[in-house]
């Protein structure tokens, strides 16, 4: 796990230190005296768990965790319990009290590495149900058809309607919205390229400039989409 601690003690920095150290599953990223230099390594490194004091100038551990929209796993060490409450009510890890000893927060750190765990273990059963998905059922007219999501080459919004390009002869219409088909599909195969296209990765031919190929059709490549399609093809 990538760790960061903020203190703005000297001592209970090094403290902290020696004690990451000593664990293997830990690897300290960074020390910080405050939570300022805190955001500058969360802005460009994944890290999973913060060790933050919260009595500090200008800038409490409270206030910087409750300041971050992405929050990675936290454990609070202080020299004052009364905050004890306030810090789980923000879904605090732990709440180690100074002077810490080392079997409390090996502890406090174990149950971290676990909460990282089973954290990981769903996102990735949710990706490997959504990629062992093979079809879905489209109401179009008078019956339920079933799409093979192997077949759909890509989607096309008209309106309240979207057009389902697959391999057969002629597209299959159905009454909904791009969004909830987005949804319906899942991310594995599937990406948004436009307010009005999902494209299917499996049927793309090539890529132009900003659009897409697939048979003989050009779907164009919205501004706001670009960034995050290039990102998927290039992985």
């Amino acid at each position: 796990m990538k760790c960061i601690i903020i203190d703005d003690e000297p001592l209970a920095l090094e403290l902290l230190e020696d004690f990451i150290s000593k664990v293997p599953f830990l690897e300290l990223v960074g020390s910080c005296s405050n939570g300022f230099e805190a955001s500058t390594i969360l802005q460009s490194k994944k890290i999973d768990l913060i060790f933050t004091d919260i009595e500090m100038p200008d800038f409490s551990g409270i206030d910087f965790i409750k300041s971050l929209d992405n929050k990675p796993l936290f454990i609070f060490t202080t020299a004052y319990s009364h905050y004890a409450v306030e810090g789980f009510n923000l879904n605090a890890i732990d709440y180690l009290v100074k002077p810490i000893p080392f079997h409390r927060f090996l502890k406090a750190a174990t149950r971290a590495q676990n909460l990282l765990q089973s954290k990981n273990e769903e996102e990735t059963l949710s990706v490997n149900k959504e990629a062992n998905q093979e079809f879905i059922f489209v109401k179009s007219e008078y019956e339920n058809l079933k799409i093979n999501l192997a077949d759909i080459k890509y989607i096309e919004s008209l309106k309240d309607y979207i057009k389902i390009h697959t391999n057969r002869e002629k597209p299959i219409l159905t009454l909904s919205s791009l969004k909830n088909f987005e949804e319906k599909l899942g991310k594995v195969n599937f990406i948004r390229v436009h307010k009005s296209f999902i494209v299917s990765l499996k049927h793309i031919y090539s890529v132009q400039r900003n659009r897409i190929i697939i048979d003989d059709n050009w779907i164009p490549i919205g501004l706001n989409y670009r960034d995050e399609f290039i990102k998927k093809i290039d992985n």
